[in-house]
């Protein structure tokens, strides 16, 4: 019951040549702050509102809204991703994801397995949800 696997959610994706535009609209739809990319299968990346924030034009842009929706219709989330994003087994126990969350400070991790292929996402809510199930029972 303290195994990651339990409390892991199955992730949406993307691919890594889907365009920015696309994988925001898709976090809107589906009210999640994170993707995990994928090329060919393999987990190559997460993509968050903060990685899109820091790879788009600021406020600041001249552009007005259109050509922002095109220029982000153009660029594929690759541009945009974290690279290499830290993962931890569906066996690892949730107190080891929940201090590798801690230390780390982040807010999610993507759960793999041997081959590197994606099996869901850990937030640190599922984790507290995880702590809370396993508190009532003490």
């Amino acid at each position: 019951m303290t195994k990651v696997a339990r409390w892991m959610k199955k992730p949406i994706t993307v691919e890594d040549e889907t365009s920015i535009m696309e994988a925001v609209h898709l976090m809107k739809e589906e009210r999640i702050p994170y993707l995990p990319v994928l090329h060919g299968g393999k987990l190559t990346g997460l993509l968050t509102e903060s990685s899109i924030s820091k790879s788009t034009p600021g406020k600041a842009t001249s552009l007005d809204t259109w050509e922002l929706h095109y220029l982000l219709s153009k660029i594929p989330v690759k541009e945009a991703m974290i690279p290499d994003p830290l993962t931890v087994s569906a066996t690892a126990d949730i107190r080891e994801a929940a201090q590798l969350l801690h230390d780390r400070r982040i807010s999610c991790l993507c759960v793999v397995d041997q081959a590197g292929g994606l099996e869901g996402i850990l937030t640190v809510t599922d984790v507290l949800e995880a702590f809370l199930s396993l508190c009532k029972d003490l």
